[in-house]
């Protein structure tokens, strides 16, 4: 994957880090932890801008985000119900289950939404329940925004201090965001051998 993402950054420069940022957020197993550290390499050969890097990646993820929050939001809160009635097993949650987390969310969205964005799989899983609850347009972006900024810009710090080695990032943090990966979907199939209807 990794020659792709290369030859696809170097011949599209920001609209390509942007792309690919977007898609990240949209199928997941595509890395973020690859291409802003190769971002930050390319800014160090001075082929690209250290502050237009890091924006280019950050709007792709923003854009990204404002897709499933939108899709989510289009479903909305009574959508959400209809769906557990009728694939509560598959989507893990039944109507109590929905009532608690409408309450956990909407206490802790404003640590919630940034961080997520530091965890692989859950930079995705958050604008979901964002847009179910409604969470007000204005602070998801500036959350999303301040999430995904600050770990961007650590990817994109860390190809730019590692050079040529910047492939370094994602040998050690690939394992870790698959592992990260992998138990959330076993947590998914626990949830869903677990689950009791109401």
């Amino acid at each position: 994957m990794s020659d792709w993402i290369t030859d696809f950054v170097e011949k599209m420069g920001y609209a390509g880090i942007a792309l690919l940022m977007f898609l990240e957020n949209i199928f997941p197993p595509i890395p973020s932890e690859l291409i802003m550290p190769l971002a930050g390499y390319s800014t160090g050969e001075g082929k690209l801008n250290l502050i237009g890097a890091l924006l280019a990646g950050t709007a792709g993820t923003f854009a990204g985000a404002l897709f499933w929050y939108a899709v989510a939001r289009w479903l909305g809160e009574e959508g959400l119900r209809r769906w557990a009635g009728r694939h509560g097993r598959w989507i893990t949650l039944g109507k109590q289950d929905i009532d608690s987390l409408d309450a956990w969310f909407c206490r802790h969205w404003s640590w919630a939404v940034p961080v997520a964005h530091l965890i692989p799989g859950l930079r995705t899983l958050i604008s979901i329940p964002a847009g179910i609850f409604a969470m007000p347009i204005l602070r998801f972006m500036v959350l999303t925004v301040l999430g995904a900024g600050v770990w961007n810009a650590a990817l994109v710090s860390a190809g730019y201090g590692l050079g040529q080695e910047f492939g370094a990032v994602d040998r050690y943090l690939g394992p870790v965001s698959m592992a990260i990966m992998a138990v959330l979907f076993l947590y998914y199939l626990w949830r869903v051998a677990r689950f009791k209807p109401g």
